[in-house]
This record gives C-alpha cells, sequence and structure tokens, in this order.
C-alpha cells in the first residue's frame, strides 16, 4: 500500500509544474471510449499490475520493473518518503531515452492516451515528458486503471438483447456460434476469451486463461463493439468457466433469457468429441477423465482407462457423455421450462445447424410478436 503513496511523487527530473496544464489534456474513460478510442494507449504501471488486468490494446511501458516498485515501496516504509522519491529517480533517469524511443513505436503520429493505477503522477509525469519531447497530443486517463475497471463492471449492469446456445457435450456449440457470425449475427465467444471449453477436458489445446480481471477486460471488449440495441448471440455457461468467472450481472441474464437448445444424438456428438480430443494424446485425457472420477464412478473410471490404452476413443466419449448429458439435463431443468426451446437436429454440418437454428428464432419471435 505504500507505494499507492509514492507514486504519487514526480520521479522525472526538470518537471515544470505551471505549463503543465497546457501541455496535457485529461480525458475520462467514458470519453476515451466516446471520442478517444483510436488513440494508441500506454500503461506505465509495473508489469505485474499489467500482467494481472490491463485495457485491451494498451501497451506497458512501466516506470519501475515489479522489484523496483516492491524496492521503492519498502524503502518509503522502512526510511523515508525523501529516501524513496531519491530511489525512485535514480531507477528512472536512465530509462529517460528508452521511454521515448519505445513510445514512438507504440505512437508514430505523436499523439497518444497515458494511464496508471489512479491517475497520479505516474502517468503526469510520464504524459509530460513525451510532450517535453515532441508529442502533440497528449492524454491522461483520469482516475487511471481503476476509473476503466468501474467502468467495466458498471457495464455489465445493463441489459443486453441475449441469445443463448444451449445443448449437450459435444454438439459443437462453438463451431455452430462461428457459422452464426459469418451469417451476420452479433456474437461473443465466452470459450474463447476464457481460453477454456468449460469442462474437466476444457483447458486441453488451448493457452494459459487469463486472470479473472483480464477475463473481464476482454470481455467488456468484445462486447463494446457491438450493436447492444440487437441481439448477441451466447453459449449457455456456467458461471465459471475454467477459473475465470462471468461477471454476475451478466450470468443473471444469461440464466434468465430464452434458451435455444440444439438436440444432436449422442452417437454424433461422441464422433465429435474424438475429433477435437484425441490428437491431444492419451496421457491430456487420461489426466480429465480423472478430473471427473468422482462423478464418474470408479467402475466407469476403471473402464474408460481401459478403453483409452485400447486407443478406444469413441467408446471413452460416450463413457464421459453419461456424466456430461446429466449434469448438463440438471442446469436445463433448473431454468424456467417456458424459456427452453428444443431444435432437434440430425447431425454435426455446423452451417447447416446455424441456419437451422437462425430459421428457428425467427419463426419463434415472429410467434410472440403476434401473440403480443
Amino acid at each position: 500500500m505504500a507505494f499507492l503513496w509514492i507514486s504519487s511523487y514526480n520521479f522525472f527530473p526538470h518537471r515544470k509544474s505551471a505549463t503543465f496544464a497546457a501541455m496535457i489534456t485529461e480525458i475520462s474513460i467514458d470519453s476515451f471510449y466516446t471520442q478517444h478510442h483510436r488513440l494508441p494507449m500506454i500503461d506505465v504501471r509495473s508489469p505485474g499490475e499489467f500482467e494481472k488486468g490491463h485495457i485491451t490494446g494498451a501497451t506497458n511501458i512501466p516506470l519501475f520493473s515489479n522489484e523496483e516498485r516492491a524496492h521503492v515501496g519498502t524503502v518509503y516504509v522502512q526510511q523515508s518518503k525523501e529516501k524513496a522519491v531519491e530511489l525512485g529517480y535514480r531507477y528512472v533517469n536512465p530509462k529517460l531515452d528508452r521511454f521515448i524511443a519505445e513510445s514512438r513505436k507504440v505512437a508514430p503520429k505523436s499523439a497518444v492516451a497515458v494511464h496508471c493505477w489512479r491517475g497520479g503522477m505516474r502517468s503526469h509525469a510520464f504524459a509530460e515528458h513525451l510532450h517535453q519531447n515532441g508529442f502533440q497530443e497528449v492524454y491522461v486517463i483520469t482516475g487511471g486503471y481503476k476509473a476503466f475497471r468501474n467502468h467495466v463492471l458498471s457495464f455489465f449492469e445493463q441489459p443486453f438483447r441475449l441469445r443463448i446456445l444451449g445443448g449437450y457435450t459435444g454438439s459443437g456449440k462453438t463451431f455452430v456460434l462461428k457459422q452464426l457470425k459469418k451469417l451476420g449475427q452479433q456474437v461473443i465467444d465466452l470459450e474463447g476469451i476464457a481460453h477454456h471449453k468449460g469442462s474437466a477436458f476444457g483447458s486441453i489445446g488451448e493457452m494459459e486463461q487469463p486472470t479473472v480481471e483480464q477475463f473481464e477486460n476482454s470481455l467488456f471488449e468484445q462486447f463494446r463493439q457491438l450493436n447492444l440495441q440487437n441481439p448477441i448471440w451466447l453459449e449457455d455457461e456456467s458461471h465459471n468457466i475454467g477459473h475465470v468467472k462471468i461477471p454476475m450481472p451478466l450470468f443473471r441474464q444469461i440464466r434468465q433469457q430464452v434458451v435455444y437448445f440444439i438436440q444432436i444424438p449422442k452417437e454424433q456428438r461422441a464422433r465429435h468429441l474424438v475429433n477435437e480430443y484425441a490428437p491431444f494424446g492419451n496421457d491430456r485425457l487420461a489426466w480429465a477423465i480423472n478430473g471427473i472420477a468422482k462423478r464418474l464412478g470408479g467402475q466407469n473410471v476403471q473402464r474408460a482407462h481401459e478403453l483409452l490404452r485400447e486407443n478406444n476413443f469413441y467408446e471413452v466419449a460416450l463413457l464421459a457423455l453419461q456424466y456430461y448429458d446429466k449434469a448438463y439435463t440438471r442446469g436445463v431443468e433448473d431454468r424456467n421450462p417456458e424459456l427452453v426451446f428444443r431444435i432437434p437436429l440430425a447431425d454435426m454440418n455446423h452451417l447447416k445447424n446455424a441456419q437451422s437454428i437462425i430459421k428457428f428464432v425467427e419463426k419463434h419471435e415472429q410467434h410472440q410478436t403476434h401473440t403480443i
């Protein structure tokens, strides 16, 4: 916490406070997104702060490394403010030319937005340094990253027009969503943003998951680019997708919306799962099976491992679906049955399935309009 105070002091030399107001333009995060969203953005927080969560598209040019930031804070607590400022200056001074060089790569047209944690002197001093070295348009985000996070969390409080795509595991919902997008529908791929498919097998073939904070930031960025007056397709998900969480206000809306539930024969879904997961190897599959061992039961787990050793992936998939289908059925039964509309589909032709879903939805919504 001490560093939050230390960050209020200027570590740049020769700051001309009398001309500061004329040099730098302060803008709110709302103004940034409504008027200045095309500006390159520089985040001057430490790498650790940036990794935990950042504004999508921002470039991290940290004043301090993680170790330097910790050292300055320790000196502040154990010695004095003056000693901490002196140490901070020693860390920053050798980097001044590099700050300009890196900033020019980010903003070659000399127009840029800068922010730190809460719009304190880290961002203001950095912005002034840019302006004194040839940057003509320099903006500082009022309230910094903290204001952005408040903006993100409040954003998800508003009502959205959601269309929820449901279906048993292996129905290819992610692939259907991609086809819906190609057909002109607005789509948010929650699992794509989360880098997880939402099951014990969900991390297979995926990159490391973002932090919960960064998941929310990336989700906000996806929503922000859509027309919020028009419907948006989402996959029916649990609150948790791996270790990230859907923002609760959005999750509540997902649970209250109509679900278009695609029904595809289990055999078709098992083959789809084999094609999707078998290439990643038996060790990864065995690890995932162990992840649902308590739910599958001892005999089924033993049988699944035997089938896996025989490379009988299809039968392994059928065994796993016994658990996943029951679990998903319980989730659907928790919903208002009047809001669940089932769409029987014959196979895994994702484009054809997407077209069938659109026709079903159009017919359903026309009927609802006439009923009203």
